[in-house]
């Protein structure tokens, strides 16, 4: 049988990428976006590479809506074998710059509709007897990064959620991790390079330039480069790895 993945925010960026890898992995895949003419453009993507999509559009950020989208999810197919949160914003500011009301709403997107989603696979998951739950972290999950201070608390929060729920769900054979990526170039990243450009009153790229040139391996990533760890992690080659936030950042000096 065919197994299937829902994949958040996967309508453009590394969603994106990710949803396209697991297709070409043979996963069928549920496209998950707040945009329905993008979840539908990589819903028509996927199909075209031989598998079977469904486009949905939910706010992860609300409980009954992300209930619902793994309700029609499991209604369409017979099992949920993966569930990538992928979905999440950047906010580019000073703490004191940031509002009450920014700092719950990015608790909300990255945090809150985590929560909500392995809430809702995890029964599915456990009457099946297995499953693989993946979460969106970031080289901000280890390290704050300066501008960027809610998101990074986002970030470790995701991390200790990992960490728990792995523990949690791991006598019902669900593996629970996350990835960590480093400057993948998106358009997020082209938000975040022209709010830090405005703050620092440098010019457009300048920021992101100086992020890149302490990268390792010299170059930004690409959604691929994420895609293909996530790809590790909901295949069967990674059954023995559970609580982890893997960075892939292409080697970033943080000093």
């Amino acid at each position: 049988m065919t197994k299937t993945a829902i994949v958040t925010g996967a309508g453009q960026g590394i969603g994106r990428g990710i949803a396209l890898q697991l297709a070409q992995d043979g996963f069928n895949i549920v496209v998950a976006d707040l945009n329905e003419k993008t979840a539908a453009t990589t819903a028509t993507e996927i199909k075209n590479l031989g598998v079977d999509s469904l486009p949905l559009v939910a706010d992860v950020s609300d409980e009954a809506a992300f209930n619902q989208l793994v309700a029609e999810a499991h209604e369409h197919f017979p099992t949920i074998d993966v569930l990538v949160n992928n979905a999440g914003i950047a906010q580019v500011a000073t703490i004191e710059e940031t509002s009450a009301a920014d700092f719950d709403k990015i608790f909300k997107i990255n945090v809150n509709s985590i929560f909500y989603g392995i809430k809702a696979v995890a029964p599915i998951m456990r009457a099946q007897g297995s499953g693989k739950i993946i979460n969106a972290g970031s080289i901000a999950s280890h390290q704050g990064i300066e501008l960027l201070g809610p998101y990074s608390a986002t970030k470790f929060a995701i991390r200790g959620l990992t960490q728990a729920a792995a523990q949690e769900l791991a006598k019902d054979h669900i593996t629970v991790n996350a990835y960590a990526p480093g400057i993948v170039l998106t358009p997020m990243w082209d938000l975040i390079d022209k709010r830090m450009s405005e703050i620092h009153n440098v010019p457009i790229g300048a920021s992101r330039d100086k992020f890149i040139a302490g990268i390792a391996l010299g170059r930004g990533e690409t959604p691929q480069d994420v895609a293909g760890l996530v790809s590790f992690l909901a295949s069967e080659k990674s059954d023995y790895i559970t609580g982890q936030t893997i960075i892939v950042d292409g080697g970033i000096n943080y000093s």
